[in-house]
């Protein structure tokens, strides 16, 4: 019987929780791992060119599988770069492990070459973290971060010194049966069912406001909406599970929102949250009475002022909830929400056009053909500003297509390395990046991992020459732009140098074959989309402080001698 060491005992143990791949990057602190992982049939490496994809990678893969993904980074540095994509894994709520090799186990606490404290470095972003320093350890420390990783759905963090990787350990591993915990159904206790059904009863006017937690409680959302005549107003979190075969959405508000969705929240006397824990304070009413369902406590009034709040998931709450509802007859405050939906959706329709000759082109119109020509069932990954914006307009969701995106984390380059996380944990779907210009440069070098392992992820370059909304930030403050103009350059040359499918749209008039083409190139494919930079994308609530704002933006503009970008500004907004 061969010896096994610590390392062989956690690849195994990773095995036994359904673990498919580890995303990574190597270096020597991490060969047992590597070894153990060479000898392991049935587990991939995935290389990576930068720690932090691998880490985003892994977040993407968790959010499609609902299952545990694994990510490793070397001692020091190495891991050190993971911790960006584990923040965004923890803060969305996703089941990640990550392996965070040590420096050797008689240098620590000595200044030695690339040392860090892990164990301390990465505490404020995972909810289990410790240092394997025996390999008597291993077998517990694995098992006791997967479950936790699974039950508390977020990091968990394994410290691993090089030598004791490559220590021998003895003893079985657990089975998959000890290792993953199902998640239980948690309804509220009846008496706060029964005051939640009364306090809906009386109002007049309820809309609903769902967010991620939503997910698998489409159809009882519906069945709600329907019997309190409520329309559903949904956060970003919230767009793929509820916008779809929905009569009652009425969109999406917050800062990249639209109008609809803030008048239906602010015109209601009773708001029930539903799985949303959406951080803008300015955009919940004041004088409604509000509920919020939620499976973590701690969202409960975190953001509002609430009149009751229940520990529940979404579905099984609602189930629970609609034996004690008397179906409403006063539709009025339903109807007028669904006459603002449908004049705000087609003011955000005339914005997604294209014309032959008409240079450049409207993001809008790129978000809403990518939209048009995408698979049924496909991913899409957009980068943190503009392309969110974009995305969350413009892309139409069907039950069956996925969006993801740094929603709450909101780190920028996290599009293309979702979107290869997700490729390796589907290799037959269609993925889409919406990628910015800002985002896709930063994390460029991971353009090369498609090539590596044969991913036919698709890129969509929003290519607008600057970090679009930290630009409208700083207009709406009053500043001038400082440093957010990019000197790109031809992104689909780079893309066909490295030998992926590369093509470069300027003109509206020939993006939707190009789309077409590249999408259906059997391999990864980058479409380079030379888009406006003077896109206003206006939020649904204007604030006094941003009028003044671009007030003082447009004179500073004037009397600094750049009055052609404000031309420009008008020509590019104002006449549409």
């Amino acid at each position: 019987m061969s010896i096994r060491n610590v390392a062989d005992v956690l690849i195994e143990t990773l095995a036994q929780a359904n673990v498919k791949r580890i995303h990574g990057l190597v270096g020597d602190s991490l060969n047992g791992i590597t070894e153990s992982l060479r000898q392991h049939k049935d587990m991939q490496w995935v290389h990576y060119r930068h720690e932090e994809s691998a880490a985003f990678a892994a977040c993407a893969e968790s959010q499609l599988t609902g299952e545990l993904a694994v990510c490793a980074g070397s001692c020091g540095p190495g891991n050190l770069h993971l911790i960006n994509g584990l923040y965004d894994a923890q803060r969305s709520r996703t089941p990640v492990l990550a392996i965070a090799a040590h420096i050797p186990s008689a240098e620590i606490g000595s200044g030695y070459f690339q040392e860090t404290h892990p164990q301390n470095l990465f505490q404020e972003c995972s909810h289990y973290c410790e240092l394997i320093s025996s390999p008597a350890q291993i077998h517990r420390a694995a098992a006791t971060a997967i479950r936790t990783a699974i039950g508390q759905r977020g990091v968990a963090v394994l410290v691993i010194p090089g030598d004791v990787a490559l220590s021998e350990a003895s003893g079985p591993v657990i089975a998959s049966e000890g290792l993953l915990p199902l998640s239980p159904r948690v309804t509220p206790p009846e008496a706060q069912l029964d005051r939640l059904a009364a306090l809906l009863g009386s109002g007049r006017k309820v809309t609903l406001f769902c967010g991620r937690g939503c997910a698998g409680a489409h159809d009882a959302v519906i069945r709600l909406a329907d019997t309190l005549k409520a329309p559903v107003v949904h956060a970003l979190g919230g767009k793929e599970h509820v916008e779809w075969d929905n009569p009652y959405d009425v969109g999406m508000t917050g800062l990249i929102g639209f109008s609809s969705g803030y008048e239906a929240m602010m015109n209601c006397d009773t708001l029930l949250l539903l799985g949303t824990d959406f951080p803008y304070r300015q955009f919940f009413p004041d004088d409604a009475k509000i509920c919020q369902i939620d499976l973590r406590a701690e969202n409960l009034g975190r953001r509002c002022r609430l009149d009751l709040g229940l520990v529940g998931d979404v579905g099984a709450s609602i189930e629970a909830l609609l034996p004690r509802l008397k179906t409403a007859t006063d539709d009025a405050h339903l109807k007028n929400s669904l006459a603002n939906y449908k004049k705000a959706r087609e003011g955000l329709n005339d914005l997604a056009v294209g014309k032959a000759g008409s240079k450049p082109i409207h993001p809008q119109y790129v978000a809403k053909v990518v939209s048009d020509v995408a698979s049924d069932d496909a991913v899409f990954t957009c980068d943190v500003g503009t392309p969110t914006i974009w995305a969350a307009r413009y892309l139409q969701m069907n039950g069956r297509r996925r969006l993801l995106g740094s929603f709450v984390h909101g780190s920028m380059a996290n599009a293309m390395p979702q979107a290869i996380g997700a490729q390796t944990a589907f290799p037959k779907r269609q993925i889409v990046s919406l990628s910015g210009d800002g985002g896709f440069s930063m994390l460029m070098g991971d353009l090369l991992t498609l090539v590596q392992h044969q991913l036919p992820v698709k890129i969509v370059v929003f290519n607008n020459g600057t970090l679009g909304f930290v630009e409208l930030e700083m207009k709406a403050s009053g500043f001038l732009p400082t440093g957010v103009t990019l000197d790109n350059p031809d992104f689909s040359a780079l893309a066909r140098a490295a030998g992926i499918y590369g093509v470069r749209v300027e003109d509206p008039g020939e993006l939707e074959k190009a789309l077409r083409d590249a999408f259906a190139h059997n391999g990864p494919a980058l479409i380079d989309v030379v888009t406006n930079r003077q896109e206003l994308s206006m939020p649904p609530k204007i604030q006094l402080e941003q009028m003044k704002g671009f007030s003082l933006w447009a004179l500073r503009t004037v009397m600094n001698g750049r009055g052609d970008e404000l031309i420009e500004l008008a020509r590019s907004n104002l006449r549409r």
